[in-house]
This record gives structure tokens, sequence and C-alpha cells, in this order.
């Protein structure tokens, strides 16, 4: 087992009750990694939906939004409540809450979208960018212990300080070896500065309050990925009276559109 799954690994309570540990190793700044979160719910849902699906059941990740609304402590035991909200033979809906142990208090509530995947006609409307390969390039550590659980090789918007625009663009690689598959994605499409840093004077204080996450790689092309890096193309919508919006796009080194992601900062 991977330090990223045993990170995320749980432990069955009562029927619709999970128990998982804070790991301080996937401490930010001052709180659990907001992808950590993200992960460990989308986690726990699989669990559930493994324990009382039917083959015909929807069971590949669509999408996740999770909403930050106290913080998560390191090195602390939570508990996890999953509710099967409703859907049918083509997609599920899910909820996921994380509670404090100590007194029940409601600490992030997610909701996800299990899909059953078919062939279909589709199209890709953005285009990867072009690039430099990741292994010439510099390497660059988020703050905190879980800036050293994954590698960031910038190629534009690096260290993120007061520039021109919001834009930001880097190589990411979760450093474990785990092959990439929904879960690390959830993880990681939270490894990108706030947006916030980038107007103002460089870093400066900042939280997420909702992130969501639409997964739209295929489990063939998640497998073509392995453990390899993605690319992250990040860029801010707008900050004003203390919220800041951004989005970011994750790529394959094959270029293929893996994910999305916006979430919304508060930030000072």
């Amino acid at each position: 087992m991977s330090p990223f799954d045993e990170s995320i690994s749980l432990q069955p309570g009562e029927p619709g009750t999970w128990f998982a540990f804070a790991d301080p190793h996937q401490e930010s700044i001052s709180a659990m990694f907001g992808g950590w979160s993200s992960a460990v719910s989308l986690h726990a849902v699989q669990c559930a939906a493994e324990a009382e699906g039917e083959p015909l059941d929807p069971t590949t990740p669509a999408a996740l939004t999770i909403n930050f609304i106290e913080r998560v402590t390191p090195g602390h035991d939570v508990r996890l409540h999953v509710q099967h909200l409703g859907g049918g033979r083509s997609l599920a809906h899910w909820r996921a809450d994380i509670h404090s142990l100590d007194d029940d208090r409601m600490l992030t509530t997610a909701t996800v979208v299990l899909a059953n995947r078919r062939a279909t006609d589709g199209h890709v409307e953005p285009a990867v960018p072009a690039v430099p390969e990741p292994d010439g390039l510099d390497e660059y550590r988020a703050p905190g212990p879980q800036g050293q659980r994954t590698v960031l090789r910038p190629i534009s918007g690096f260290p993120p300080e007061a520039q021109a625009d919001t834009t930001s663009r880097h190589w990411l690689r979760e450093l474990s070896g785990r092959p990439v598959d929904h879960l690390l994605l959830a993880y990681l499409a939270d490894q990108y500065p706030p947006r916030s840093f980038y107007w103002g004077a460089g870093p400066r204080p900042s939280a997420s309050v909702t992130l969501s996450v639409y997964f739209h790689a295929t489990v063939a092309e998640l497998d073509a990925v392995g453990d390899d890096h993605v690319l992250v193309d990040a860029v801010g919508t707008r900050g004003a009276e203390s919220t800041s919006g951004q989005q970011a796009r994750i790529w394959s080194r094959g270029g293929v559109l893996l994910a999305t992601t916006e979430q919304l900062a508060w930030y000072r």
C-alpha cells in the first residue's frame, strides 16, 4: 500500500459510517490539505457504493464538489457519514460528510456523482498547451508537510507573486509511485496556488471554501498515465470582497484532458 493509500485508508463502522485518520503528512499550512479531504470523501463513497451496489449500479466518478466548513485537524481521527441520495442505472448521487470525533462537528460536506460510462460521440473544446517536457524543469514544493508528497515543475507563474495576469502552468506528480486514478485526481486537483497571490504582493491568508472536480478521463486513459506527471493549466476568474475564483485543466503528458476543476477561495 502506498503512503497516499495509507493516508486515505478507511475503517468501517455502522452502516453508512467510516473512520479515517487525518495523516499529519497531508497537512498543508495550518490544516489538512483540501485535496486530502476531497480524496478521502470520494474514497468513502466508493467503498459505500461497493458495499451495497450491484453490477449494473453506477461506479465511475463523474463529479465531486466539497465544501470546507471548519478546519480538519491533522493527527486526529474523523468520522465520515455516507448517504446514497438517489439516481438510476446511469447516474447515482451520493453525499459524504466529515465529522469531528470529539464533538461531532461537521467539518466538510461533499456530493459525488457516480456514472455508468457508455460509448458515445464526443468532443474536446480546449487544446492542450504547448509546453516543455517536465524532466528538465526545476522543482518547486508547496508549503507544509503535504508539499513534500508532491513535486511541481513550474512552466510559468512561479513563484506565485504579483504579475500581469493570474495564469500559471506546471507539471505535477505525486511521489509515492502510485498510478493516477480518480482518487489521485481528486487529490491533485487542489494542488495549485490561490490566485489572490498573483494580483497581490505574493502569499497572503487564503483558504478554499468550495472545490469541484469534473472527471473526464476513461479508465483506459488513466491507465495510460501510470504514475507520470500531469499538466495543470490554471487561471483566476475574479477576486473581490474577500472571495476569489479559479479554474484549472489537468492534462496527461499525451495531451488527454483528464479533469477540470474550479474553486472559490476566501482571502484577505
